[in-house]
C-alpha cells in the first residue's frame, strides 16, 4: 500500500522510475536518515572505548613487566598462604565493601528516604560493588542506586536528584588521601622519580577537595547537586567526605594487608603511597576498577621498591579477589533477590515464634511462584552469578588441586574417573558462560540446562579433587536459579547466524584462555612437588590441550542439541486459504482500514487477541515482531489486543514494534509504554469535492484532454479477471519492474490470487493494449475508502499517464460514493519541524529539506498536494528501550525482503 507517485507532474514516466526504484516511500528514506544518525552512535561508541584503549596502551608501555613473571610460581606463593591470611584478607574485603554503604546512609538522611537500615546497606552493597567492578566513571553504581531506590518507592525525581548528589563526592576521599603523596607524607618517591608524569595527576586530584569545598557553597552547584535548595550544611558536607575518605582508607587497607602478607619488609606508608598513586591513573583511565593502569602502576611502585614481579602480581590478584570478586559475587546474590515484593505481616501469627517460622519456611518453600514481577536487576545478577560458576568451574580446573586432596579423592575413586570428571568439568564451564546470556534473556530451556549442568558440576569439581568451596558455590547459583525459578518465562530468544558465530568465537576464546593457565600454572608448580607425590594424578599440559579440545567439542554439541530442539521463533506461519476467509468475516466490511487489504498478500502472520474480538497482522525480522497498522477490531479492546502482543512477543524475547500507526491509536501505545517516530503523512483526497474546473487545476485538465484526442480510454475491471488479462498485466509489470524484485510487507506485488480480489483499473492505448494499471484496495470500512495499490505502466508510455490514472480514479470514486482516496504516503512529510522535537526527527527533517538527489520528498508532497487532500500522520510506536536506527534499519530490511 502507499505507493509513491510521481515527482514532477509534466515528466509521469521519470516519476514511475522513481517509483520503480522504491515504491516503498516509506522504506528508501530510511536509509539515509539512519546513515544521518551514524556519526551521533559512532560517539557513543567511542566514549565506551576510550578505556580499553587506555587498558591496551597502558599494558604496552609496561609489557616489559610481565617477562619475569610466572603464573606456576605466583599460584605456589598463594598456595602456601596460611588459612589465617586468607580468613583476615576475607574479613577485610568485607568490611571496606560495607564501609562503601556509608554514601547511602549520607543520602538516606540528606533526601530522608523512607527506608530501613539494613535495606539501606544492602543497596549500597550491590550498587557500589557493582561499580566497582563494571564501573565506567561510577555510571554502573549511579543506574543500579536509581532503580532499586525506585523499587523501594522512592520518587524517581528523588532518586536521581540522590543520585546526582552522591557524583562529585565518592573521589572526594582518594583526593583527600593525595594529599599524602603530593606532600610527600606517603613515602613513594621512587615510583614518582621513575615516572614524573603521576606528579600532575596526584596534584590535580589533590586540588579536588578544595574545588570541591569551594564549589559546593555556590548556587550553582545547590542548584545542581542539591535538592535545588540552598548551601549544603556543614554536617551533610562532614559526613560526605567522611564516607567518602571511609571507602577509600577500607581500599587501602586491604591492598596493605595483602602487601604485608606477600612482602613484609615494605613500610605501610610506601605501600599506601604506591596505592594512592595507582589509584589516582586507575580513575583517569575511566576502566572498570582502574583495570590496566592501576595495576601497571602498582606493580610497577612495588618492585621499584624490592618487590618480586611474581610476589606483586600475587598482591594485585589477592587484592582483585577479596576487595572487588567476592564482595561482588554477595552483591550478585543479593541483587538476585532484591526485588522480591514485600509481604504484609499477619496480625493472626504475631504472637508464636514457632507458627511465624512455620510461616516463614512457607513462604520461601513456595516463593517467588505467587509473584508474578520480579526485577531484571534480579536476573542481571543471577546471569552473572552463571557466569562467575562457568569461569570458577574453569579456573578450578586449570590450577593444580591441593595435594592432600587429590591423594584423599584418588583413595575414594579411581584415577579415570577424576580424570574424566576434571574434562567434564571444563566442557560444563564453557557452557556456563555459554548460557549465561540465556539466563539475562530469562529463557526457561536455558535455565533448566544451566540448573542441572551447575548441580552436575559440582559434582565433577568435588570429583576431580575434592573442590568443595567450587562445589558449595555452585550449588549456592543453583539454589539461587530454583528459588527465582518463575522469572524464566520465554520459550525461546532470537537467535541469528551472527550471534551464533559470535558463541562459538567466545567459546573458542575461552577454552584458549583455560589451556593457557592451565599450561603456565603446571610449569611453575611440578617443579616444587615433593618425590613421594604421584604425578600422574596431576594432568600435564598435553592432557590440558586435549581436555580443553574435548571440552569445547562437548560444548559445542551440547549447545547445538540445544538449538536444534529450541521452540525458535514465534509461530508466524503464513495464513492459508481458512485463515484468510476467517480475516475476511472478521472485517466483515466493516472493521478495516486502508492496510487491511494488503493482508491478504498471505507474507503477514495473523495474531488474534482479546478472545478473537481483535488482530493485529505482524511480520517477524530479525528480534522483531512488526505489527503492520493498528489493531482491527473495536477500539475498546485495541489496548488488551496491544498488550497480549508484547506479551507474546516477550515470551520469546522479541521487540513489539507497530508501523504505520495512525494517531486516533496513540493514546493506546502510550499507556502501554512505546515511543512515537513520526514517518510521515498520508494524504485522503475527497473524491465528492474533486473538479478539473477552475484555473488551478488547467494543468490536469490538459493532461485529460490531451490523452482523450490521442484515443486513449480507461476502464474498470472487476474480479474475477480473465486468464488474458491476466497475462497482459504481467507483461505490462514485468516490463515495468525491468527484472528487479518485488516489495513486500506494506506493499502489494503482482500476485494472482491477490490481484484476483480486487478492482483494477485500465488505460488502454490506441491500439486497444494496456498501457497503464492500478489495482484498488477498498478500506473494508463501510465503504468509505478507496486505496490505490499497485500501479504499473509500461516503458516509453507517453507523459502524464499517471495524472489521468489518478483523474479517471477520482471521478470513478465520486460515481461510486467513496468519501476518501488514499494517495498514499508522503515520507517524513512534517517531520522535525519543531524546536523540541526529537533529535532522530530533526535530522530526518534534514533528509527531508536537502535529499532531494535521492528521493524526491518535497516534490512527492507537492505533487499530491494538486489533488486538494487532508493530510494524516503516521508514527512507528515502539519499545523505549530500542535503537531507533537500527530498527530503521530492520525495518527496510523487512520491506525489501523479497516477496514469495
Amino acid at each position: 500500500m502507499n505507493p509513491s507517485h510521481p515527482t514532477h507532474p509534466t515528466d509521469e514516466n521519470k516519476a514511475c522510475e522513481e517509483e520503480q526504484e522504491g515504491r516503498n516511500a516509506e522504506s528508501r528514506p530510511w536509509i539515509k536518515a539512519v546513515k544521518a544518525l551514524e556519526p551521533i552512535y559512532r560517539i557513543k561508541a567511542l566514549r565506551l572505548l576510550l578505556p580499553l584503549f587506555v587498558i591496551g596502551l597502558v599494558f604496552f608501555e609496561g609489557r616489559h613487566l610481565f617477562h619475569d613473571m610466572s603464573a606456576g610460581t605466583m599460584l605456589r606463593e598463594l598456595r602456601r598462604l596460611p588459612d589465617r591470611d586468607m580468613l583476615l584478607l576475607l574479613a577485610a574485603g568485607l568490611a571496606a565493601a560495607a564501609a562503601m554503604s556509608g554514601y547511602d546512609f549520607v543520602v538516606r538522611r540528606h533526601f530522608r528516604l523512607e527506608m530501613s537500615r539494613w535495606t539501606t546497606f544492602r543497596f549500597g552493597w550491590i550498587a557500589n560493588t557493582s561499580n566497582n567492578v563494571l564501573g565506567f566513571a561510577g555510571f554502573t553504581g549511579a543506574g543500579l542506586r536509581a532503580l532499586l531506590y525506585r523499587g523501594e518507592g522512592v520518587p524517581v525525581q528523588t532518586a536521581a536528584k540522590a543520585v546526582v548528589f552522591l557524583s562529585p563526592v565518592m573521589i572526594a576521599g582518594l583526593s583527600i588521601m593525595a594529599w599524602g603523596d603530593a606532600l610527600g607524607l606517603l613515602h613513594a618517591s621512587k615510583l614518582f622519580d621513575a615516572h614524573p608524569w603521576l606528579y600532575p595527576a596526584v596534584w590535580g586530584m589533590a586540588l579536588y577537595v578544595p574545588l570541591f569545598l569551594a564549589m559546593q557553597r555556590s548556587k550553582l552547584y545547590a542548584r545542581w547537586f542539591n535538592r535545588g535548595e540552598s548551601q549544603l550544611p556543614w554536617r551533610v558536607i562532614t559526613a560526605s567526605l567522611g564516607a567518602s575518605l571511609l571507602e577509600w582508607l577500607s581500599a587501602a587497607a586491604v591492598f596493605t594487608l595483602a602487601a604485608h602478607i606477600m612482602l613484609p619488609e615494605l613500610p605501610v606508608d610506601t605501600v599506601l603511597g604506591i596505592y594512592v598513586a595507582a589509584a589516582v591513573a586507575g580513575l583517569v583511565s575511566m576502566a572498570p576498577g582502574g583495570a590496566g593502569a592501576f595495576d601497571l602502576i602498582a606493580v610497577l611502585g612495588l618492585q621499584l621498591y624490592g618487590g618480586h614481579a611474581n610476589r606483586a602480581l600475587a598482591i594485585l590478584l589477592l587484592f582483585r579477589i577479596f576487595y572487588y570478586l567476592i564482595p561482588w559475587i554477595i552483591g550478585l546474590m543479593m541483587a538476585a533477590i532484591e526485588l522480591i515484593p514485600r509481604r504484609k505481616r499477619n496480625p493472626l501469627t504475631e504472637n508464636g515464634k514457632m507458627q511465624n517460622a512455620f510461616n516463614a519456611w512457607q513462604r520461601f518453600w513456595s516463593w517467588p511462584g505467587q509473584n508474578a514481577y520480579i526485577g531484571d536487576v534480579g536476573v542481571w545478577a543471577l546471569s552473572k552469578l552463571v557466569l562467575a560458576a562457568g569461569a570458577v568451574l574453569l579456573l578450578s580446573a586449570a590450577t593444580p588441586g591441593l595435594l592432600g586432596r587429590l591423594e584423599l579423592t584418588e583413595g575414594l575413586l579411581t584415577l579415570p574417573v577424576m580424570h574424566i570428571s576434571h574434562h567434564l568439568s571444563v566442557m560444563i564451564g564453557i557452557v556456563l558462560v555459554m548460557l549465561s546470556r540465556g539466563i539475562s534473556l530469562k529463557v526457561k530451556r536455558a535455565y533448566i540446562a544451566v540448573l542441572v549442568l551447575l548441580v552436575a558440576g559440582a559434582g565433577f569439581t568435588f570429583a576431580k579433587a575434592f573442590d568443595y568451596e567450587e562445589a558449595l558455590f555452585l550449588l549456592l547459583v543453583a539454589l539461587l536459579l530454583w528459588i527465582s525459578r518463575s522469572r524464566f518465562y520465554r520459550r525461546s530468544a532470537p537467535l541469528g547466524a551472527g550471534r551464533i558465530g559470535a558463541m562459538l568465537g567466545i567459546s573458542a576464546v575461552v577454552a584458549f584462555l583455560y589451556s593457557f593457565v592451565a599450561d603456565h600454572s603446571g610449569k611453575g608448580f611440578l617443579h616444587h612437588l615433593p618425590r613421594s607425590f604421584d604425578r600422574s594424578l596431576l594432568l600435564s599440559s598435553g592432557e590440558h590441550a586435549a581436555g580443553a579440545a574435548l571440552g569445547l567439542a562437548g560444548a559445542w554439541i551440547f549447545l547445538a542439541a540445544l538449538l536444534l530442539l529450541r521452540p525458535g521463533r514465534p509461530p508466524g506461519s503464513a495464513p492459508d486459504e481458512q485463515d484468510l476467509e476467517k480475516l475476511s468475516a472478521f472485517v466483515g466490511g466493516k472493521q478495516g482500514n486502508p492496510l487491511t487489504p494488503i493482508l491478504y498478500t498471505g507474507d503477514k502472520s495473523l495474531f488474534w487477541a482479546a478472545d478473537g474480538e481483535a488482530l493485529i497482522p505482524y511480520a517477524v525480522i530479525r528480534g522483531r515482531l512488526v505489527a503492520l497498522g493498528d489493531p482491527l477490531g473495536p477500539m475498546e479492546h485495541a489496548s488488551r489486543a496491544v498488550q497480549e502482543f508484547q506479551a507474546y512477543a516477550d515470551r520469546y524475547a522479541m521487540t513489539p514494534v507497530f508501523y504505520q500507526a495512525s494517531p486516533d491509536y496513540l493514546p493506546v501505545y502510550h499507556e502501554n509504554g512505546l515511543r512515537f517516530f513520526k514517518l510521515g503523512e498520508e494524504a485522503f483526497a475527497d473524491p465528492a469535492a474533486f473538479t478539473l474546473a477552475g484555473k488551478s487545476q488547467a494543468a490536469l485538465r490538459s493532461v485529460r484532454n490531451r490523452f482523450d484526442r490521442e484515443g486513449f480510454s480507461f476502464r474498470m475491471a472487476a474480479p474475477p479477471h480473465s486468464r488474458e488479462l491476466m497475462d497482459e498485466l504481467r507483461t505490462v509489470s514485468d516490463a515495468w519492474l525491468g527484472g528487479r524484485r518485488e516489495k513486500g510487507f506494506s506493499l502489494g506485488w503482482f500476485k494472482e490470487d491477490y490481484l484476483q480480489r480486487f478492482p483494477i483499473a485500465l488505460i488502454s492505448g490506441p491500439d486497444g493494449r494496456t498501457a497503464a494499471f492500478a489495482s484498488l484496495a477498498p478500506s473494508e470500512d463501510g465503504g468509505r475508502t478507496m486505496s490505490v495499490d499497485l500501479m504499473r505502466h509500461l516503458p516509453g508510455a507517453l507523459n502524464g499517464v499517471m495524472d489521468l490514472l489518478f483523474i479517471r480514479l477520482l471521478e470513478w470514486c465520486k460515481a461510486e460514493g467513496f468519501e476518501r482516496f488514499n494517495l498514499g504516503m508522503a515520507p517524513l512529510a512534517s517531520v522535525g519541524g519543531s524546536s523540541k522535537s526529537f533529535r532522530e526527527e530533526k535530522l530526518a527533517r534534514l533528509v527531508f529539506q536537502y535529499g532531494g538527489h535521492w528521493y524526491g520528498f518535497q516534490g512527492l508532497r507537492r505533487y499530491k498536494e494538486k489533488f486538494d487532500p487532508a493530510w494524516e500522520p503516521r508514527y512507528l510506536a515502539y519499545p523505549e528501550g530500542a535503537s531507533l536506527p537500527l530498527l530503521l534499519l530492520d525495518l527496510v530490511r523487512l520491506v525489501s525482503r523479497k516477496a514469495d
